[in-house]
């Protein structure tokens, strides 16, 4: 019943997640213990990957089955930490359309032009809000007029959420924020920044240099660094991912290009601030700066 044989990779994260949690939930956190450390630490890891996750199965649900795919939100829902239908209205309908351009709500130079720590640390507040306001919101008030069915699906994950909270909050809220609540912030947050570092200051012009590729991230995180393609063709399964992008790799910026997610934020982010080499180059205001030069001469 999956669509595609590679999501068995998904389904072993699945249960991965679910031990763990179960686990971590039955034998709690030895603040003095090293292994507890290393358990809490890759268990941050997966909580990544269920954002991740997410975003594939909104683009291509995992199942034939419909019922499957109602449950697999259900699970998402309470891992990632928020309702996965909002990746409907701000990534699938709002981001894919624009591609970081005017009318992209999450468009990175929306507050700034500038690619420092500064706006990096107020991007997911001003994204998050944004994303709220001008795509949640009125998706929601389209669907109650619209599609009945799918708003009452999207409500249940909400409730299906608030159940999971209470219930965890009530039975003991410091193992509920240690193990529920921080992973979800963890997860919903870089996903946010990686959407933001993924864009910022490459060309939302360009057929190709619009985004940021990373490789590292793509054997742990089902080939997400490999951005450039996913916005060519959304229509792609993860596992595809790779094929397609040696055959675009060359038309790409070496510029946008990077080894490491974590190696580009502490260059982009921290060593800027002491060495100008590694302060980040805007393509996008490159771009106008030429446009304007060009008007100018004719």
């Amino acid at each position: 019943m999956l669509k595609f044989k590679a999501d068995l990779r998904v389904l072993l994260y699945f249960a991965i997640i679910t031990a763990m949690f179960a686990a971590q939930w039955y034998y709690g956190f030895d603040l003095h213990s090293p292994l507890s450390w290393i358990a809490y630490i890759v268990y941050l890891h997966f909580a990544v990957s269920v954002a991740v996750i997410t975003h594939n199965h909104n683009h291509i649900n995992i199942w034939t089955n419909k019922t499957l795919n109602i449950l697999t939100d259900w699970w998402l829902t309470v891992f990632y930490g928020l309702p996965i239908f909002v990746w409907i209205p701000t990534h699938n309908r709002n981001h894919h359309r624009y591609n970081n351009k005017e009318g992209d709500v999450t468009r990175t130079y929306r507050h700034t032009e500038d690619n420092d720590l500064t706006s990096l640390l107020m991007y997911p507040t001003i994204s998050g809000k944004n994303q709220m306001k001008e795509s949640i919101f009125p998706y929601m008030r389209e669907l109650k007029e619209k599609n009945p069915s799918q708003y009452r699906e999207n409500w249940m994950q909400l409730a299906v959420l608030l159940i999971w909270m209470v219930v965890f909050f009530v039975w003991n809220w410091k193992k509920a924020l240690l193990f529920i609540l921080i992973p979800q912030q963890v997860s919903q947050l870089t996903v946010i920044v990686f959407n933001y570092v993924q864009h910022v200051h490459a060309d939302e012009m360009s057929e190709w240099n619009h985004s940021r590729n990373f490789s590292w991230v793509n054997l742990f995180l089902f080939n997400n660094g490999y951005h450039t393609i996913h916005h060519y063709r959304a229509s792609l399964h993860w596992s595809q991912a790779p094929e397609e992008h040696a055959k675009i790799a060359h038309l790409i910026s070496p510029d946008l290009y990077e080894t490491s997610f974590w190696g580009y934020l502490g260059k982009t982010y921290i060593l800027s601030i002491f060495m100008d080499r590694y302060k980040s180059s805007s393509m996008r205001l490159d771009r106008k700066a030429r446009e304007a030069g060009e008007a100018k001469a004719a």
